[in-house]
């Protein structure tokens, strides 16, 4: 696995990002172009007109699909960075946290969270100052 760190984190999915989503833009692009094509030439036909509906549809149903696996995700780092602050404090992680706060803290050793989460806190941090500011990068290899 390779190395993390807040310069070098995030994942990319091969059959995602460099072949769905390019593909779902180039056929977009065509099926569209070709509707206002046949339209000009007064031939626009309800098959066109299906084609056009049913690749909206494919890509609408792509999108909804990634989402709700990250939305899935985020929910689960949320219950497991909270675990983990009250199997290390015995107590309840601030509630004023919001849900990418608790994400980027997911970066963090247990060494360096409690005081994170603290300052987090204190300070209203983003993010990106969370991830700054953790000195022994705890890599994820498991986001989707």
């Amino acid at each position: 696995m390779k190395e993390q760190s807040v310069e070098k984190h995030t994942q990319y999915q091969p059959l995602q990002h460099y072949i769905w989503l390019p593909l779902s833009f180039v056929m977009l692009v065509s099926v569209f172009g070709y509707a206002i094509y046949e339209l000009g030439n007064g031939r626009l036909t309800l098959q066109t007109i299906l084609l056009l509906g049913l690749m909206v549809l494919a890509i609408i149903s792509g999108i909804l699909a990634r989402m709700y696996a990250l939305k899935l995700q985020d929910r689960l780092i949320r219950t497991e960075e909270q675990l983990r602050y009250y199997m290390l404090t015995t107590k309840r992680i601030d509630s004023g946290l919001t849900i990418n706060q608790l994400i980027a803290l997911r970066f963090a050793p247990d060494e360096e969270f409690v005081g994170l989460v603290d300052r987090a806190v204190a300070e209203n941090l983003t993010p990106i100052e969370i991830k700054q500011s953790i000195q022994m990068w705890r890599a994820d290899h498991q986001r989707v």
